[in-house]
């Protein structure tokens, strides 16, 4: 087929170029994404004295805002018509600076404002930056569908997406772990290692964004969607009554909560039951450890057992792990290395979920455009976004609401330290909470998502009938 302007000829074979470029868009995201995981939370309550109920509001006003500027976004996404470099790269080049920009100004001092304008300060910086982040995760994601129309090239796509995204998480994760000093004989967090610590991230995340915009090709043409009114809310429906996306969109919710959780809270677990607060980026690094094996055999598998059977099985295997930390603890066996440990098996287990979860979308995305003749990539992407951010949203309460519960005061713990009994609530919680999440997400991948190997052919088949080739 031929094509106009930088578009190619050709929509598959793609090379290492494109999928290293595509991994350093999610690199480069999460680089600055990172930081609202893994010291956000922690610098509110702990350098600002933010109150947790505070962080809470804060967190669903946000996505009360996002339930209505995300679908706005991805429907100008959708009727952008193509220029000379694509109709989605374009957008990583806009907004990289920006999006980098805001994440710094979620860190400025602001420790001399009086309470209200600390309040109005991070309800501004954090709803801004949720803003930018969606106007360049959105193009970003549509642009799997148009890099290569072969679904196993997509697969790796998704594989390699995931490899940026592990590389990316990893900074803030440092930061995290770096950022105390000693005061008073105890370790707190400081302000200027955050700080420095922040912008370097975001210096980084413009770097790789431009990367992902310059390595990457749109070879698949896919025309702007039709300015039609009411549109957008016919959409969402179609993807409200689309089993395997909405499947595949809580299932990728509730596997981020878990995910993010685990980054947020192990900030607060290490520094007050484990006291060891150097440690922090070391769960993390235990459960991404097993990615760098488990890419080079995932799609493989993926291809031959089916996506969805074996990203099931996964979960269920962390799930598995962390219930068995809960049962030792009531035995009174509780170890930081053990806890490690119990991170890196759930990990392998999660690798294939964390690899594959990219293309169980896309797969979803085919199956309405099948099924439903739905064609607009980037609405349906910035509804799977939208579910993802909920993730976020459900991270930020479980952590917060045991804090809650345990009554966490940064200022206070200054001069006092945790009871017993909430050190014990807290390292229960911590175990618990990501079980319950795994198992959910097995249930929705097993008993929910229809998307079987079998059925996945199927609609490949289905999908080249009606529209080739592409």
């Amino acid at each position: 087929m031929s094509t106009k302007g930088s578009y190619i000829s050709r929509t598959s074979g793609i090379g290492i170029k494109d999928k290293l470029g595509y991994a350093f868009g999610d690199l480069a995201s999460c680089l600055v994404f990172g930081l609202t995981q893994s010291v956000l939370n922690k610098y509110y309550t702990d350098v600002l004295e933010i109150s947790v109920l505070h962080v809470l509001i804060m967190t669903v006003i946000a996505r009360i805002w996002d339930a209505i500027n995300d679908p706005i976004w991805g429907r100008i996404i959708d009727r952008a018509g193509r220029k000379a470099d694509g109709r989605y790269r374009r957008w990583i080049k806009y907004f990289s600076l920006p999006v980098a920009l805001a994440a710094v100004l979620m860190f400025l001092d602001v420790r001399g404002f009086a309470s209200t304008g600390k309040l109005v300060w991070i309800y501004a910086t954090y709803i801004l930056f949720g803003m930018l982040y969606t106007c360049i995760n959105i193009p970003y994601g549509s642009m799997a569908q148009v890099i290569t129309s072969d679904d196993k090239e997509r697969s790796s796509l998704s594989v390699f997406r995931s490899i940026g995204s592990t590389f990316g998480a990893m900074p803030a994760m440092v930061l995290a772990s770096i950022c105390y000093v000693t005061v008073d004989g105890a370790k707190r967090m400081d302000y200027t290692r955050v700080f420095i610590g922040a912008c370097v991230i975001a210096v980084l995340a413009v770097v790789f964004y431009l990367l992902c915009y310059r390595w990457t090709k749109e070879r698949v043409i896919s025309d702007p969607a039709p300015k039609q009114k009411g549109q957008s809310g016919k959409v969402v429906k179609t993807l409200l009554k689309s089993r395997p996306f909405l499947a595949v969109s809580l299932a990728s919710m509730l596997f981020l909560a878990a995910q993010m959780f685990g980054q947020g809270y192990n900030t607060y677990l290490f520094d007050h039951f484990f006291h060891k607060p150097g440690l922090t980026m070391l769960p993390t690094v235990f459960q991404y450890l097993p990615v760098a094996v488990v890419m080079f055999f995932a799609t493989k598998l993926g291809n031959k057992f089916g996506r969805r059977e074996v990203c099931s099985l996964g979960v269920l295997i962390a799930a598995a792990f962390y219930l068995i930390l809960f049962v030792l603890a009531l035995f009174g066996v509780v170890n930081v290395w053990l806890y490690l440990l119990a991170n890196l098996m759930a990990g392998i287990g999660t690798a294939f979920l964390f690899l594959l979860v990219w293309v169980l979308a896309t797969d979803a995305i085919d199956y309405n455009k099948v099924n439903y003749g739905l064609n607009d990539e980037a609405t349906s992407y910035a509804f799977y976004t939208f579910m993802r951010k909920l993730g976020q949203t459900v991270a930020t309460i479980l952590i917060n609401v045991p804090l809650l519960r345990i009554g966490y005061n940064g200022s206070q713990l200054k001069t006092e330290a945790l009871s017993d009994s909430a050190l014990k609530t807290m390292y229960n919680d911590s175990v618990m909470i990501p079980a319950v999440l795994f198992l959910l997400v097995w249930v929705l991948l097993r008993f929910v998502y229809p998307l079987s190997k079998k059925r996945v052919t199927e609609l490949q088949v289905q999908k080249e009938r009606l529209f080739g080739k592409e």
